[in-house]
């Protein structure tokens, strides 16, 4: 009897062993399926709020590339006009200065030590004319003023020789050094004349800003000597090339 019930008790504890075991592995197998529910879940929302966040930064990132192009565009070109601009001050200023200069700078009258004065005939028979030429010999530039001032003996008794008005130039002639100008003058009025004086040399004046200049040129005469009708005399203008008309008298 004790041998039956002793056996039917460890086939109890058996049977509830079993029960266990299998409660405890379904427990565990559920936890698991829970645990991947969880798990697939978590990825599902985790992939969705990923695509989500991602739509989101492209969108983000089209409408800060769309804001940052037109900024851009309106800074560029506020940037180029403000620097037209300011070229534009510096080019009219910097025209404006040298223009200025240009204009305000004058080479002073040429002095007597500055020319030297040749005498030429002009190609005729007889001569009536001769041709002055007065060259820069200085190292910088001098305006050669008026006409020059003639004398065909002393200085002190020699007649003046008048100018003829139409041959003046427009503006008093520059000289750059080394440059030539010229003026033609009448001596006679052609042919043999009891006025008539042979001439072997000539003084030449020149004029300062305020009149006739100090110290004389001597001028030597072409071979032969001159001769020199005073009264018939007559000089033109310095000028930078003899012209036709105005140098004619």
């Amino acid at each position: 009897m004790r041998t039956h019930y002793k056996s039917t008790v460890l086939a109890a504890a058996a049977v509830t062993a079993l029960s266990l075991g299998l409660t405890a592995c379904g427990g565990t197998d559920a936890g698991a399926k829970d645990a991947g529910s969880a798990s697939s879940s978590q990825s599902a929302a985790g992939a969705t709020d990923k695509g989500t966040g991602d739509a989101a930064g492209t969108a983000d990132q089209t409408a800060a590339k769309s804001g940052s192009g037109s900024t851009g565009g309106s800074t560029a070109t506020g940037g180029t006009s403000g620097g037209t601009g300011t070229k534009g001050s510096t080019t009219g200023s910097t025209a404006g200065s040298s223009t200025g200069g240009k204009t305000s700078a004058k080479a002073p009258a040429c002095a007597y030590g500055d020319i030297k004065v040749t005498a030429a005939k002009a190609d005729e028979v007889p001569t009536e004319h001769i041709v002055l030429t007065a060259t820069n010999t200085s190292g910088s530039a001098c305006t050669l003023l008026e006409y020059p001032l003639i004398a065909f003996g002393p200085i002190q008794t020699a007649k003046d020789i008048p100018a003829v008005a139409k041959s003046k130039p427009a503006a008093p002639v520059v000289l750059q050094p080394g440059a030539p100008a010229y003026a033609n003058v009448r001596i006679a009025l052609g042919g043999a004349h009891e006025d008539n004086k042979v001439v072997k040399s000539f003084n030449v004046n020149l004029f300062a800003a305020a009149g006739p200049a100090e110290g004389s040129i001597v001028v030597k005469a072409p071979a032969g000597g001159l001769a020199v009708d005073e009264a018939a005399a007559k000089t033109g203008y310095w000028t930078n090339e003899l012209r036709n008309g105005a140098d004619e008298f």
